[in-house]
């Protein structure tokens, strides 16, 4: 989530803003206390323009075939 915002270079307080979400909720997703949870990913999503599965699995590798 941080990686996103940062790119889009927004910061915390302005995804609150677009998102609608408290800043304080934004800042414990990031460090890990809160987790971001599937309807809260779709929101965060929207306001980043971008997919949901990227905030929701962010390591996600797929297996190629050799």
């Amino acid at each position: 989530l941080k990686i996103v915002r940062e790119l889009q270079e927004l910061s915390q307080n302005a995804l609150a803003d677009l998102s609608g979400l408290p800043q304080s909720t934004i800042s414990g997703m990031e460090s890990g206390r809160i987790n971001i949870g599937v309807e809260r990913a779709k929101v965060l999503a929207k306001a980043l323009r971008i997919h949901p599965a990227v905030i929701l699995f962010p390591g996600w590798e797929t297996e190629r075939a050799s």
